[in-house]
């Protein structure tokens, strides 16, 4: 079974030793990121540093002429990254035999939502979400539309990985992150990620609602919420909560901004990439889930991209709804964290790997090979060499 290991390129750059050890773990495929959010990140066998901080979002090659003269455009890179970082990564990759791929982080930029605030994702008490670029704005739209084709389609990669390409909300992982004083549950997490920007109350003004009403419908909506009464349950809290008509519009607003973009996104992608060049989505089977893992209707997504990338750290089950809607040669990339410290079962990967497949996965991606310590990575050779 093909697998594949995420990777940045300052896992790699600056360290003669980085390609050949990757290769060793048994991979055949590296995704490695060119555009990325800001992150803190451990480097624990790297011969300089063992701590980079990248401190904003950024592209990690060299920002292309298309955005000259544009407002939204790419952040280059700072000392983390510098010159064509990507690039220097990738040859060094590909030199050790491994096929290279674009890892393309897209709705999820904090820098933009510091500059531009009016980019932003607004909640229904008005507070904005810098790290959360509203999908619904003509302008955001052709922003990522654009870094999507540029991140992506770089020399020597035979295809790319798209994550966050749909509805980011309230969920971030911030640094030094203090909102789970309140168990919202999915219900609230779904209410504090409504949008209430220019563009999403005209756009929620076309199914038929006031946005003004249906901003204090949601913000009493929450009020159980916040005093500890949140109902368990996936959209039927949502219902309970916002009611299900109102409920039910805004979510189809949500899911046909959601939609298009990666329509719009996939097809420029195809169009400037060469022949053969795959295209898969890192991918929630719940529409309404925001995340680095879009929400998604599972069979309108197997007809637009070659693939997904599923998240399967905590058990296979959200790959059944992709294999119940399949569509025949498409990838389904069983998503595995293989850091412990940070949660992941390198120990158990074989199993894991083998219930996957039970529920229809074709590969195998591994997060992350430039995270994890030498005895996660020994534990992860070992599977791979198992599963053969």
């Amino acid at each position: 079974m093909k697998s594949s290991a995420f990777v940045y390129p300052w896992d790699v750059v600056g360290d003669p030793e980085a390609a050949g050890r990757i290769a060793a773990l048994g991979v055949r495929q590296v995704t490695l990121a060119s555009a990325y959010h800001s992150t803190r990140a451990l480097t624990p066998r790297h011969p300089r540093h063992r701590i980079v901080t990248a401190s904003h979002a950024s592209v990690l090659y060299p920002v292309g002429e298309r955005w000259q003269g544009r407002t939204l455009r790419p952040y280059p890179a700072g000392g983390w990254a510098p010159g064509d970082a990507f690039g220097e990564a990738a040859d060094a990759l590909a030199g050790a035999g491994l096929d290279v791929h674009t890892w393309v982080v897209l709705a999820h930029n904090s820098r933009m939502g510091e500059e531009f605030p009016d980019t932003s994702v607004v909640n229904a008490y008005g507070d904005r979400y810098p790290w959360a670029p509203c999908i619904a704005q003509s302008d955001t739209r052709a922003y990522l539309v654009g870094l999507a084709v540029e991140a992506a389609v770089r020399s020597g990669a035979g295809g790319t990985e798209l994550e966050s390409l749909g509805w980011y909300g309230l969920a971030h992982l911030h640094a030094h992150d203090k909102t789970a004083g309140v168990g919202l549950g999915e219900a609230g997490q779904y209410l504090m990620s409504l949008c209430f920007c220019p563009s999403c109350r005209t756009g929620f003004g076309q199914q038929g609602l006031d946005s003004e009403e249906l901003a204090a419908s949601v913000r009493r909506a929450l009020e159980p919420v916040w005093r500890g009464e949140a109902p368990v349950g996936g959209w039927e809290a949502v219902e309970k909560l916002l009611g299900g008509e109102l409920a039910a519009a805004t979510r189809a607003w949500r899911d046909s901004v959601a939609r298009s973009l990666q329509e719009e996104a996939v097809a420029a992608v195809r169009s400037a990439a060469p022949e053969g060049f795959r295209i898969l989505l890192h991918a929630d089977p719940v529409s309404y889930h925001c995340g680095a893992n879009a929400g998604v209707d599972p069979a309108h997504i197997l007809s637009v991209a070659d693939g997904v990338v599923v998240p399967c750290a905590g058990g296979p089950g959200l790959l059944t709804p992709f294999t119940d809607r399949g569509v025949a040669g498409r990838v389904l990339a069983a998503n595995f964290t293989v850091v412990s410290g940070m949660g992941g079962r390198p120990a158990e990967l074989g199993e894991d790997v083998a219930r996957a497949v039970e529920r229809g996965a074709t590969e195998v991606r591994l997060y992350h090979a430039g995270l994890a310590s030498d005895e996660d990575l020994s534990l992860v050779t070992q599977a791979l060499a198992r599963l053969g």
